[in-house]
């Protein structure tokens, strides 16, 4: 068959407990989905019985959307009802994966028809696109086994930010096994967090990254102290949600992008949908989560997915198509993003009534976040700038998606941290903004204007290496000293013609820990990879840096935690 330009693509979910078919139409924007999910008894999915319940429902789900392909069908009966078969081939279950390739294997033999490999949680990044006809987002994967921030850069989706242990919903799922609740956890955890009142629990967010292990520790321990369930419920929610909402906002400040979309099951909680709504309109930036039957798992992601890729002539032999349950994000080559005349017209099938010129979806671009000359907009705070004294006030703003008891905590600690930590910095020799005063219950700080301009601005300047080697020093230094940084991010310096500054350092602590100090490099590290055109030749050079300085074992574990990253 000649590829079409509006295709119908048969696509295969099953990568843990959604054995799911479903047909994209492209010329209408219809999508078919069918749907067995694997229900357990008691506790989370487990593998092997996930893994027979695919083997048995996969084929009827497959039977019906097919069905449904060719009552829908007005070609000729010597040509196959659908032009493609998607498959998601990873990350996931092993057993679940090489079930769904099988099938689709043969689905793709059988009709004649090109077959397409899907990363599924591109799969849940897309279908926000497409659902919102968004250019260049930020997309926050919220499901059981992932969590993570991805945004567009140079043909790839970069992981700005992820778990650094569990994803959001098997975090979810741990307590609710605890208390003795059945699987899914989370919708009765949202249920039960209406009667519930706020208690603290831990907050852990390293830059964009975060962790769940700390508070799912703690929650479980208040509920064996006899804490009321509605109230450690209300609270992991206010607290879990509030800190994806906080490194969403993170990435969008960091990457200058004003969309944000929502990917996986744990997006249907209506709280965090709240959340992430309200910290968008506070910032002045668009948000959307699809409707529900794409939020879960699904097939319509991977038809649909599956067709842009297929109108891009990203298709796999069938001696290529291994699924891979580790399957990053950041691998996937984004080939239907421009460049292909066929993925173009499928945007306009798809009622994409754009111009030529506006389907080019620039990269994302730096500098956006100034609501005027004089003040600039963080991802924490409002900072006003006074030229004529060359002082900056800096803001931290309450936050109206956080629950007001945890937003006024963090907002003092935070702002008492940020003067301790700069004066430490500058003491220990890294170049920090003076600070001339700070009054932690208003959160504010008045500091020196330092820098011309962030590093990320400069990164392609003939001086970007420079920059980022001193970085690696300065971070070095720290450590050395035995504290973090916390938010180094390519925002979080300031550089001229012959200094780099270190700012912002809210988000940083004590601590004789080699992780942490590997941690606030994997932090700077990301940011390089989300902000630079070529950031090898930068990824080599902070490393460079802190190896002047530093020491050689926080190398070694920032390549273990890189090796070991949730979605590697």
């Amino acid at each position: 068959m000649s590829p079409s330009s509006a295709p119908r693509v048969l696509g295969i979910e099953g990568t843990a407990w959604a054995a799911s078919a479903a047909v994209f139409d492209a010329e209408t924007d219809d999508v078919f989905i069918e749907t067995d999910a694997y229900e357990p008894e008691s506790g989370g999915i487990h593998p092997r019985e996930s893994a027979e319940h695919m083997h048995d429902a996969i084929p009827a789900v497959v039977e019906r959307a097919l069905d449904h392909a060719h009552e829908t069908f007005d070609g000729p009966d010597s040509e196959p009802p659908v032009d493609a078969v998607a498959f998601s081939r990873g990350p996931g279950l092993g057993p679940c994966l090489r079930t769904v390739g099988t099938a689709a294997r043969a689905l793709s033999q059988s009709l004649g028809v090109p077959l397409v490999g899907v990363n599924h949680m591109v799969a849940h990044l897309e279908i926000g696109r497409h659902t919102a006809d968004f250019d260049s987002p930020v997309c926050l994967n919220a499901s059981g086994a992932n969590a993570h921030l991805l945004a567009y850069r140079n043909g790839r989706y970069r992981v700005l930010g992820e778990t650094m242990d569990t994803g959001v919903g098997n975090a979810i799922d741990k307590f609710t096994r605890h208390v003795g609740w059945s699987h899914p956890g989370g919708p009765k955890v949202e249920q039960a967090a209406k009667d519930g009142e706020f208690i603290d629990l831990p907050y852990v967010v390293k830059g964009m990254d975060f962790s769940f292990s700390g508070i799912m520790s703690a929650a479980k321990q208040r509920y064996d102290d006899d804490v009321a369930v509605a109230d450690i419920c209300y609270s992991l929610q206010e607290t879990i949600f509030a800190m994806l909402t906080e490194v969403s906002e993170r990435a969008l400040s960091l990457t200058g992008s004003d969309e944000l979309v929502l990917g996986g099951g744990v997006g249907q909680n209506a709280r965090l949908r709240e959340m992430l709504a309200a910290m968008c309109d506070q910032r002045g930036a668009d948000f959307h989560a699809p409707e529900p039957r794409f939020l879960r798992d699904n097939a319509g992601m991977i038809a649909v997915l599956g067709a842009k890729m297929y109108a891009a002539d990203d298709t796999l032999a069938l001696e290529d198509s291994r699924v891979d349950p580790n399957f990053r994000p950041d691998q996937v080559p984004v080939t239907w993003r421009g460049g292909s005349e066929r993925s173009e017209d499928l945007e306009t099938a798809s009622g994409d009534a754009k111009t030529r010129e506006q389907r080019e979806e620039p990269e994302l671009a730096p500098g956006r976040g100034a609501s005027r000359d004089d003040q600039v907009r963080g991802a924490e705070a409002l900072v006003d700038l006074d030229p004529a004294t060359g002082r900056v006030r800096k803001r931290r703003k309450p936050k109206t998606y956080r629950h007001p008891t945890l937003d006024d905590r963090l907002r003092r600690e935070r702002t008492t941290l940020e003067a301790r930590l700069t004066n430490l910095a500058r003491r220990e020799g890294v170049p920090t903004p003076v600070l001339s005063d700070v009054d932690p219950r208003e959160a504010r700080l008045e500091l020196e204007f330092v820098g011309a301009a962030d590093l990320r601005d400069e990164l392609g300047s003939d001086r970007g290496v420079a920059y980022v080697r001193d970085v690696g020093r300065h971070l070095a230094r720290l450590h050395e000293a035995g504290f973090v940084h916390g938010d180094p991010t390519t925002r979080n310096v300031r550089v001229n013609a012959d200094r780099t500054y270190l700012i912002d350092f809210g988000l940083g602590y004590h601590t004789d820990h080699i992780e942490d100090y590997a941690m606030d490099l994997h932090v700077f590290d990301q940011s390089l990879v989300g902000t630079a055109d070529d950031p090898e030749p930068l990824r080599d050079a902070v490393r460079e840096g802190y190896r002047d300085v530093g020491d050689e074992r926080v190398l070694e574990r920032l390549r273990d935690v890189e090796g070991r990253g949730r979605y590697t």
